[in-house]
């Protein structure tokens, strides 16, 4: 009997689907590649007519990637840019940039002296690129796009992120969630360094028992260029592939291990290029390693000894410090210090005492400190407010014992903010209508702002208007995006957009929450605050919007109060917590508010720049007296809480600044606006408005910043290091010759006697002479070598006391190494006065007394 055959199956090898990958890279055509060149420089960033032209080629693409022209170009679709090749509009329009942007870096091809190097461990340059958390980072990347723009020779020198600072979200609670997310360094505007073998370029710094290897990248700024070093390659360790990881990331060790790829390796990476800067300019204390660097090498290629190297560094190093209080100030533990660092002490010539003693203003302390190491290797010290300059003196007096606060040699240069990066096209147009078309390049002319009074008041409110609105729709897009994501109440959802308000007095307050940064201070009367925000004739919302640092959990709790708060029914849409504060938020932000609201405990903020920021935008300044405000706030051009504290009890002092907000929103800030003429235009508003733009504004750009730094250090330092390193070095070398000479008899000098039988008296009377005379035995140094003070102060209970004058005394005669020193003392003011006197080094070449910190009080 003959079976039937079964019904056969197909191979079930066969019928899986077998996927291999391929990857189709973007293609751009010739007649378009300016595009390309154009995306690999920032200048884009500050270039309006490019990132039209970015945006015009796909605006929803350009949208989703966040406005980064490299993601921009690889995405959009090759029939796309056939589209555009044959636009001939589109055309016109891209030559017309490029042609700019070649013209731009052309005028800036031969920059002249002195070349300037810029170390910072952070820059705020574009959302796109991830090397950034705050202040510090914005400062300094608008420090060297105006250094671009005002042809300025700076080379600038950071680290290379793989995941740069971290990207907030908020959930259901209100609780923050860091999330850190990869950069691919394909598709951000850095450029690879090769060498003439198309290979990285690397250079390489001495962990214990190892190497850290670091290829160098490029960011173009203008015609700046940025060089980061990125420690992420398989042949380091796996736990120092991880120091380039994460800004501000890990522990203090990473830090420490951070700092020295930044100080060590950053010169390193200038040295390995070819770069010979003249000045180098330390921006906060995490790159204060570029002393020792340059001090071995200089030792090691010129044979000087330590104390010669130290002159010639000395000489061309300026230290910004940025800190206000002490512990901000970054310090290691000896152990931690010497277990990465005791290799390296060897290079300089010293003991591993009098190494560690550069970092330190007593040798029984225990942390290595980095301000301390930099104002020992810096010149030029300053701090970034004027009133910061007076608090760094505070904290960085125990270097200089025997000089009493207020004479210390610790400047400022007040911060100041990238006028082409910050301020809307809309104020651009005005400016150039009124300031005259060569603005902003005569933007140091302070005159050229007070044109400002001519803009026809319509014309101003017209722009308010238009970036309130545009503010808002921003929000209302960007909020319901994240709070859908997060699954909030659709009802809740649909009533927070319905009640925000673009005819609303608007107020915004966006930072890093920090405690002292006092975020709280508006709702300490929920009550009051809802009388003021629900006011049906006068409404008001608040904005906020801020991260906290991962570590800082006070900061988070605050965030997380502030969207409780803003959930209540009477808060709904009037206050409102924005996630994810970057760049692009805070341009919308300081361009679309009303009024910056800032409330730091006084004098924790060592400057701030969002405020300034603002006032470009003719955003109105509500500020504590603090950081850049002391110099900033004008009657009639913004507000001010005042200066002096009524409570020692900050609890007390928080509730009686808290009374005086709600009192000047209730009173002045609301009335003000809503008080409208009949073309419903609120005039004393624009008053306001045009004495901020004419009178606060000018003094608080970078471009006045740089100047100030060319004209305080860039440009007296440069005079001295040149005559320094002329020579073969020989003012150095003499310079340290003499220093040695009388550190080796100062302990020993001896005052022989100290006449004032007829000279200084208990009581005195004005106009009459009192002589003085000192007899002093120099042991050997000669009487030009030293120079004899008497310092008049206060008799109060200020501390320290404040210096009334000072009087210099004279050399009478000297016999051998005894000489008599004599003052004819003439007093001019009436009281009660403490007096002193003290003996100093003296030299012609030196630049200020702190530079040789030795004193004897007599």
């Amino acid at each position: 009997m003959k079976t039937e055959k079964a019904n056969s199956y197909p191979n079930q090898q066969n019928n899986t689907p077998v996927w291999k990958k391929i990857i189709v890279k973007s293609h751009l055509p010739e007649k378009l590649s300016p595009l390309r060149e154009i995306s690999k420089n920032l200048w884009w960033v500050w270039n309006t007519e490019a990132r039209e032209l970015f945006s015009f080629i796909d605006n929803e693409t350009w949208e989703a990637c966040d406005h980064n022209p490299v993601v921009l170009l690889d995405q959009v679709s090759y029939k796309r840019f056939k589209e555009l090749e044959k636009d001939s509009g589109f055309i016109s329009r891209m030559d017309k940039v490029y042609g700019d942007f070649r013209q731009y870096l052309e005028e800036r091809k031969n920059l002249g002296s002195p070349q300037i190097a810029y170390f910072s461990m952070e820059y705020g340059l574009h959302d796109s690129l991830k090397i950034y958390s705050g202040g510090l980072g914005m400062l300094a990347g608008d420090y060297l796009k105006e250094a671009s723009d005002m042809k300025v020779n700076m080379v600038g020198v950071g680290l290379l992120y793989r995941y740069g600072y971290f990207k907030q979200a908020l959930n259901l609670h209100g609780e923050q969630m860091a999330n850190y997310e990869f950069q691919n360094f394909s598709k951000i505007p850095v450029n690879p360094v090769l060498n003439e073998n198309n290979e990285f370029v690397k250079i390489s710094i001495d962990y214990p028992g190892r190497q850290l290897f670091a290829k160098i990248w490029q960011v173009n700024i203008g015609s700046v260029k940025l060089l980061l070093l990125d420690a992420d390659l398989p042949e380091n360790q796996e736990g120092d592939r991880s120091v380039t990881h994460h800004l501000y990331g890990g522990n203090n060790e990473n830090r420490l291990k951070q700092e020295m790829l930044l100080g060590i390796g950053g010169i390193k990476a200038l040295n390995a290029l070819g770069y010979n800067s003249e000045i180098y300019h330390c921006n906060e204390g995490h790159a204060a390693f570029i002393g020792l660097e340059r001090v071995s090498s200089i030792i090691e290629k010129y044979k000087l000894n330590f104390s010669e190297a130290k002159e010639v560094v000395r000489a061309s190093t300026i230290f910004t410090t940025h800190t206000p209080v002490p512990a901000g100030h970054d310090s290691f533990h000896d152990d931690l210090f010497k277990y990465y660092m005791e290799g390296y002490y060897n290079k300089t010539g010293l003991s591993w005492e009098e190494f560690t003693l550069l970092g330190k203003a007593t040798p029984e302390e225990d942390h290595f400190n980095m301000s301390y190491l930099a104002c020992n290797l810096s010149q030029g010290i300053n701090g970034v407010s004027k009133l910061h300059g007076d608090v760094s003196k505070t904290v960085l007096k125990p270097l200089y014992p025997g000089f009493l606060e207020e004479e210390l040699e610790i400047g400022y240069v007040t911060n100041g903010v990238h006028y082409s990066t910050w301020t809307a096209q809309e104020w651009k147009n005005i400016h150039k209508e009124y300031f005259g078309p060569e603005f902003p390049q005569t933007q140091l002319d302070f005159d050229v702002w007070d044109k400002i009074y001519r803009v026809p008041d319509e014309k101003i409110w017209e722009i308010r208007k238009t970036l309130r609105t545009r503010l808002i729709n921003y929000i209302k897009e960007r909020f319901s995006d994240s709070w859908i994501k997060r699954n909030e109440n659709p009802q809740l959802v649909t009533e927070v957009l319905d009640k925000l308000d673009p005819n609303a007095l608007t107020i915004g307050f966006a930072r890093r929450f920090a405690t002292y940064k006092r975020g709280y201070l508006l709702f300490r009367n929920l009550e009051r605050l809802s009388k003021i925000v629900n006011n049906p004739e006068k409404p008001v919302q608040f904005i906020f919007a801020g991260k906290a640092h991962p570590a800082d959990k006070a900061g988070q709790e605050l965030i997380k109060h502030i969207v409780e708060i803003s959930k209540r029914p009477e808060f709904r849409g009037k206050i409102l917590f924005v996630q994810n504060y970057d760049i692009n938020l805070a341009k919308m932000l300081l361009q679309g508010v009303d009024v910056w609201l800032n409330t730091p405990t006084r004098p924790l903020e060592a400057s701030g720049t969002s405020g300034q920021k603002g006032v470009m935008n003719g955003t109105l300044h509500f500020s504590v007296l603090d950081g850049w405000w002391v110099e900033g706030y004008q009657e009639n051009a913004g507000w001010a809480l005042p200066a002096e504290r009524a409570y020692d009890v900050q609890d007390f002092q928080d509730e009686l600044d808290a009374q005086t907000i709600y009192g000047i929103f209730e009173d002045e800030i609301t009335r003000i606006f809503y008080d409208r003429n009949e073309e419903d235009i609120p005039v004393e508003w624009i008053d306001y408005i045009k004495n901020t733009i004419a009178q606060v504004a000018p003094k608080f750009t970078t471009g006045r910043m740089m100047q100030d730094y060319h004209d305080r250090y860039y440009k007296p330092q440069l005079t001295r290091a040149t005559s320094i390193n002329n020579e073969n070095f020989k003012w150095a070398k003499e310079m340290a010759a003499w220093k040695q000479k009388v550190s080796t008899v100062w302990d020993s000098i001896e005052i022989k006697s100290s006449d004032t039988s007829n000279g200084i008296k208990e009581n005195m009377k004005v106009g009459q002479e009192y002589p003085f005379r000192v007899e002093i035995d120099l042991k050997g140094l000669l009487s030009n070598e030293v120079g004899l003070e008497m310092i008049i102060t206060e008799n109060g209970t200020e501390d320290p006391p404040r210096i009334v004058e000072t009087f210099n005394f004279e050399v009478e005669e000297c016999n051998g190494s005894v000489c008599c020193f004599k003052l004819n003392f003439h007093p001019v003011h009436p009281g009660s006065f403490n007096y002193g006197l003290r003996l100093y080094p003296k030299n012609e070449g030196l630049p200020h007394k702190q530079d040789f910190n030795y004193v004897k009080w007599l």
